[in-house]
């Protein structure tokens, strides 16, 4: 695909060449043969293809290799299709370049086709390895390691021809000629997933393959005027596509209805070890969510944001189903708050923060530290809902007591419209800020309320419902709307904790089912589960792949560890405790018969009360904990 078109867009290109060669990786573009670079498969240096006049040359080397019957070197060991470069990323042997192999199309972006990456891999550049020594070699395996688990990395979108990082309000103030420039350059960096990896692709200027990564997801509704409904919904889980297919009854209107969630990777982490806020304001799991409705020629916009409570606090897991809750006392803590806030005015207007958390225990603790700061706040409207305890588990409707708090400002801070010529209609000139613990179900719950408020407002602007007419008051498209919202809980969920995302059927039934409360269970044992013994790994792939931790040989190893391996233990501690436990049931029904059988009973009672002291105290130490960077 060229670079540019027609209408002065930059386009990507969008399918490669990979050519495998003993000492180098040459990719090329497959409509543009001349347009390309190779990589040095030792030291990983990157050399751009300087023209068509060097790729001639290239070529009648091959040929001539070939004739004179040289070894096999000369030519590539194999070729393939690739459908674009992730980045890169140097580790102490050499450098590995992420190529994306498999992608598929899920859609479009204001027009413009969306591609979900199905699988990537990263290429190694590593001949310099045979030369590490033996700790570099454990350091470099470890490292390798991780770089697999970000070849797993779920929810990863991008376009060839236009950014999808930016909203459609931002896009439609951006100066004339912004979209003629690299696609990279037009990106917001907060949500380029693979910032970090791309810096060596743009110091060589290889702009027409720079694709920026958005990790979220996208899903949308049709409602074509022939009323056939198609739902794209993404699973971040297993990376699927669904579609489904119902008769609508939107008054007759074609519409799209469209939810896009941008995740910020200022912060970006796991569930339990990125908690919080950093020391520059930047707030774990930070989600832009737009929901955009393409109706009759006009476009509208919504824009809701998530993000952890802006504190320094920490959730540390020790193997217990809730770990404290612990508030970290730093003197910076009201700089950190006020710079959070202060960037989301800059970006957004006015924000009202709701706080979704409990009032009592730990949360409620945590709570009352953040409205004490936020009382030091004079344009930051703070308010705090205790959602259990007004919602419950099936209350849904009961978040019109908020919706009755905000109301106000909530309309008046609107949405964006603009008409069919491009002229802007309405603007938002504020932003709702949702949080609870995780930032995800009580979370999610509420931003759907507040988005089929303003749905309605948008449609009755519009002029497809009267004044007295809402989405509510027809069925079908309403089980879908509130289906949409529930599928991006559980996307937003999987990527951050997991798993699916619990209370969904509030959003999808507006009340608690049976089905549902199995589900939530299932859930809640798997994070458990996966936070105790699988996200300390997550996390330290997620701080090397986004340039948090730099690999350095002149820097210490980070894996010599200074106290036991808690995996080398815990299989150990796990089976003395199942084994006492067994022993001690066994000996307890023959403990009737002699004295020998009791005081066996006792014995192996006391060892396995010993070993659940053991791993009591020592809880922190048996989980899986990251290794590179620390909380903060």
């Amino acid at each position: 695909m060229e670079i540019g078109s027609s209408s002065g867009n930059f386009k990507l290109y969008d399918r490669l060449e990979l050519l495998e060669y003993q000492d180098k990786f040459v990719i090329k573009s497959v409509e543009s043969p001349d347009q390309g670079f190779s990589i040095c498969r030792r030291e990983g240096n990157i050399e751009p293809l300087s023209g068509k006049f060097l790729i001639l040359l290239f070529f009648l080397y091959l040929r001539f290799a070939e004739i004179l019957n040289e070894s096999s070197s000369g030519r590539p060991s194999k070729i393939s299709t690739i459908y674009g470069v992730a980045g890169t990323i140097r580790l102490l042997a050499g450098i590995y370049v992420l190529v994306i192999t498999s992608r598929k199309e899920v859609g479009s972006f204001l027009g413009y086709p969306v591609y979900r990456v199905e699988s990537m891999k990263f290429l190694a550049c590593n001949e310099a390895l045979r030369y590490s020594n033996s700790q570099e070699k454990r350091d470099e395996a470890y490292f390798m390691t991780l770089l697999k688990t970000v070849e797993a990395t779920p929810g990863l979108y991008y376009s060839y021809e236009t950014d999808i990082t930016l909203n459609l309000q931002r896009r439609c103030k951006l100066m004339e000629g912004w979209m003629s420039k690299s696609i990279w350059k037009q990106a917001d960096p907060r949500f380029v997933w693979n910032k970090h990896l791309l810096e060596e692709l743009i110091e060589y200027k290889l702009d027409g393959f720079i694709i920026p990564l958005l990790q979220g997801n996208i899903l949308k509704l049709l409602f074509p005027r022939a009323f056939e409904l198609i739902c794209m919904c993404v699973a971040c889980a297993c990376i699927c596509l669904s579609f489904q297919v119902a008769q609508l009854k939107l008054k007759n209107s074609p519409a799209t209805f469209t939810l896009l969630s941008r995740r910020c990777t200022r912060r970006l982490g796991t569930r339990m070890w990125r908690r919080g806020a950093n020391l520059e304001g930047d707030t774990a799991n930070f989600i832009e969510t737009e929901q955009l409705l393409e109706l009759e020629g006009f476009r509208c916009s919504l824009l809701q944001i998530r993000g952890s409570i802006p504190l320094l606090w920490e959730q540390i897991v020790d193997l217990s189903y809730k770990p404290q809750l612990r508030v970290i006392n730093h003197e910076q803590t009201p700089q950190v708050v006020e710079r959070h806030f202060h960037d989301l005015f800059q970006r957004y207007g006015e924000t009202i923060a709701l706080d979704l958390t409990d009032k009592h225990g730990d949360e409620g603790q945590l709570s009352a530290a953040y409205s004490a700061e936020m009382q030091k706040l004079p344009n930051v409207r703070y308010v705090s809902f205790d959602f259990h305890h007004v919602c419950g588990n099936s209350n849904f409707d009961n978040l019109h007591i908020l919706y009755d708090q905000i109301s106000q400002e909530f309309e008046k801070q609107g949405y964006f419209l603009i008409d069919t010529d491009g002229n802007i209609l309405e603007e938002q000139k504020g932003i709702i800020r949702s949080n609870c613990i995780d930032c995800l179900d009580r979370t999610n719950v509420t931003q759907s309320y507040l988005a089929q408020k303003s749905l309605n407002i948008q449609l009755q602007r519009i002029g497809v419902f009267t004044s007295t007419e809402c989405i509510s008051m027809f069925a079908e498209d309403y089980g879908k709307f509130r289906t949409l919202w529930a599928e991006q809980g559980d996307e937003i969920s999987l990527e951050y904790a997991g798993t699916h995302a619990l209370k969904g059927d509030l959003v999808r039934f507006g009340k608690q089912t049976v089905a549902g409360l199995l589900k939530d269970g299932m859930s809640a044992l798997s994070r458990y589960y996966l936070n105790n013994f699988h996200d300390g790994i997550r996390q330290d792939a997620l701080d090397l792949v986004s340039g948090r931790y730099t690999v350095s040989r002149n820097n210490p190893s980070p894996f010599q560890l200074n106290s036991f391996e808690s995996f080398s233990y815990l299989p150990v501690a796990s089976a003395l405790l199942i084994g006492g436990l067994t022993v001690t049931t066994f000996t307890i029904q023959q403990a009737g018969r002699n004295a020998q059988q009791y005081v066996s009973s006792v014995v192996w009672a006391g060892v396995a009360a010993g070993v659940m002291a053991l791993v009591k105290a020592n809880g922190r130490q048996f989980c899986s904990r990251p290794r590179l960077c620390g909380l903060l």
